[in-house]
């Protein structure tokens, strides 16, 4: 697989993104192509379910470049994002070596036969393709202890592994952080990043996403849909739905031959856009009725 060069212009990233079924606005094609062309991490902050994931994604199949996920969660640490020794392969091999009347010193066990490359790890190597694109999603999930280790290794793109000696990226990275904002993160580290706030969309983007990751639903309908949905994020819902929601909602709609929305409907699907049962119980009936008078009116 042959890398593709990076895009030269805020228009060219635009392009590029919109080729992978992504349609970015005028800032965050800016935010992205500052990032690629200065070398610098891309730090995507916003709700759950915008498509800040969907970013990197996007980027590295257009790039045609390897995407390497580090998924964080709470009590991650440096043996899952890095790297950890193989025990059972090593104490297979010291127990073979002693069975032959020979012993297996350390330096015939800490070898890299016997190394578990995680993600970090593996996005400081040398790629066929080029420098991969290194996904590390949700960092709020993680704790501040290895929010630290993981400045260190972003400023110098290298780890060191006391037994083998330090591992540096001959090339860094393209580096995207995405965060749900469910705590804070340190300033320190968006120091290091360009940010980026991923808001919802407006509907005529929504309108354009819908097209290019749904082309099967209807004009009129995937205008209703859209018109609903921004709607339902003016509530104050539990979780008001992402763009994920709108485009399962409007296949689902599409399943059911649906041509246009009606209240009975709406109601019956409610558990496609929506989430939680307080959230749908609050829409259900007289407001999801509304909402479809509304969003009527507002796709013409």
């Amino acid at each position: 697989m042959t890398a593709i060069p990076l895009p030269a212009s805020i228009d060219a990233t635009t392009e590029l993104l919109r080729r992978g079924g992504y349609v970015p606005d005028r800032a965050l094609s800016t935010a992205l192509y500052l990032a690629l062309a200065m070398g610098r991490p891309l730090f995507l902050e916003g709700e759950a379910g915008v498509g800040k994931t969907e970013i990197a994604k996007v980027l590295a199949a257009t790039l045609q470049r390897d995407l390497i996920r580090l998924q964080c969660y709470e009590g991650l640490d440096v043996a899952a994002a890095v790297y950890e020794w193989n025990y059972p392969r090593q104490i297979m091999a010291i127990r073979l070596a002693e069975a032959a009347g020979q012993g297996a010193a350390a330096a015939d066990i800490y070898t890299a036969q016997y190394l578990i490359k995680r993600p970090l790890l593996q996005a400081l190597e040398s790629h066929a393709s080029g420098p991969p694109v290194l996904l590390i999603d949700e960092l709020d999930r993680t704790d501040e202890p290895f929010e630290a280790f993981l400045l260190e290794v972003l400023s110098d793109f290298q780890v060191t592994i006391p037994e083998l000696g330090t591992v540096k990226a001959a090339a860094p990275p393209i580096v995207v952080i995405t965060s749900n904002r469910t705590r804070e993160i340190h300033d320190a580290l968006k120091r290091r990043c360009l940010y980026h706030w991923v808001d919802y969309p407006g509907a005529e983007r929504e309108r354009a996403i819908l097209a290019a990751k749904a082309p099967g639903v209807g004009a009129r309908l995937g205008a209703q849909v859209v018109h609903f949905v921004q709607m339902l994020r003016g509530l104050e819902l539990f979780k008001p739905p992402g763009i994920a929601e709108t485009i399962d909602w409007a296949m689902a709609l599409k399943a059911l031959d649906a041509r246009e929305l009606d209240p009975g409907t709406v109601d019956a699907t409610l558990g496609v856009v929506l989430k939680y049962q307080d959230d749908i119980a609050r829409v259900r009936g007289a407001v999801a009725a509304e909402g479809v008078v509304k969003a009527k009116q507002a796709a013409g």
